[in-house]
């Protein structure tokens, strides 16, 4: 009787204990309803926010799943482009009417698509203000006859004038490309994820004089940062520009990268305009992909020789003056230069800095430094040529 009495007793203990679980599974299963029905209604900007959320990414840090599906792929892109995004004051988004889905600056824009937005702009206006040549008198006029490079052939005279013009707009923050484009080149110079602010001392830290770099584009207009961002979103120049980034920020010999960058921008168009690059440009038949190479050549010769002859911020008067009469003679040779410089980093055996370090805390800031660019030089007067 004792035996079956306990028998009795655990038998009916252990049905209600699974009654117990039954009901503490159906509560459970309605917390689960009420909490999905909580989160129904709520911004996806929003649920990164929520405190429920926020706790189970906590706990789940440090796990990952052995597959995963193309929908968990997906939905981890969308939560990322919501940290990406960090709109505040001063940030351009677009203007009212244009198209979210490409004009956003989170997303990069490259050197083409840029050209294409230019090509298909009204810029007459700004047409009528360029000069293609160099107007000579005189012996000046008949010793370029003679002795100078040939005239550039007709077919290619527009795509002139188009660089030309593009070099005569200024940065136009109403203009939702100019906004990608400037947030493309900050980004892949600092590797940052994110978008920053069209205006601050960030634009500083790369090497404009300030926080607006509007202000530092005289004489060489927009096309000073398309060929910024031809340097940077180009797989083969990027590691160039970061090179030659690293050695403006040396503690000694450290320069305006972007300002630099404009500067020899002014050298291109001057060379271009005097027709030092027609030769070259008939031989390939095209324009703006060689104005693009002379410029990149010519930033990479002045790397050279600014950190080879050890050169200061003091002297870029004078080295920048040097640097646009060796460009304008031989510039077939900057850009032989250039393909085996690049050819060489593309198998890994070449390197514009070296083995040096181009980070240090001494040295004065380049802020409080004196820079002198090739527009506060005097111009020759032989030829009456001058910058645009």
């Amino acid at each position: 009787m004792n035996e079956k009495s306990c028998s009795f007793h655990n038998e009916q203990e252990l049905r209600d204990g699974q009654v117990e679980g039954m009901l503490d599974g159906s509560s459970s299963h309605n917390k689960d309803s009420s909490a999905l029905a909580a989160f129904r209604g709520i911004p996806i900007s929003e649920l990164k926010n929520h405190s429920l959320l926020q706790a189970l990414r906590a706990e789940a840090n440090g796990w990952e799943p052995a597959v995963v599906s193309a929908e968990v792929l997906k939905a981890q892109e969308e939560w990322e482009a919501v940290d990406t995004i960090q709109p505040g004051p001063g940030i351009f988004l677009f203007a009212p009417g244009s198209q979210a889905s490409s004009d956003q600056p989170g997303q990069l824009v490259s050197f083409s698509e840029a050209l294409q937005h230019f090509q298909t702009l009204d810029l007459s206006s700004f047409k009528k203000r360029i000069q293609p040549t160099v107007r000579r008198t005189g012996f000046a006029a008949l010793r370029h006859c003679l002795f100078g490079p040939p005239k550039l052939h007709q077919g290619l005279r527009e795509e002139r004038d188009l660089v030309l013009t593009i070099a005569q707009c200024g940065l136009d923050s109403q203009d939702p490309m100019h906004g990608r484009i400037l947030q493309t080149i900050y980004k892949k110079l600092t590797g940052s994820r994110f978008d920053c602010a069209l205006h601050g001392d960030h634009w500083e830290d790369l090497g404009f004089q300030g926080a607006n770099p509007a202000t530092d584009l005289r004489g060489a207009g927009f096309l000073a940062l398309l060929h910024l961002l031809y340097l940077v979103m180009d797989s083969k120049t990027l590691p160039m520009a970061l090179e030659i980034l690293r050695l403006s920020r040396h503690h000694i010999q450290q320069f305006p990268f972007c300002l630099m960058s404009v500067n020899i921008t002014r050298i291109a168009i001057q060379a271009l305009r005097e027709e030092c690059l027609s030769r070259e440009c008939n031989r390939q038949q095209k324009v703006i992909p060689v104005v693009n190479s002379f410029y990149a050549a010519t930033f990479l010769h002045l790397a050279h020789v600014w950190r080879t002859q050890k050169k200061t911020i003091s002297d870029s008067g004078f080295v920048l003056k040097d640097l646009e009469a060796l460009a304008k003679k031989s510039p077939r040779r900057l850009l032989r230069t250039l393909d085996i410089y690049l050819a060489q980093v593309s198998k890994g055996q070449a390197s514009l800095l070296g083995a040096q370090k181009y980070c240090g805390p001494q040295g004065p800031n380049s802020k409080d430094l004196t820079f002198t660019g090739v527009c506060d030089l005097q111009p020759p007067s032989s030829e009456g040529a001058g910058l645009i």
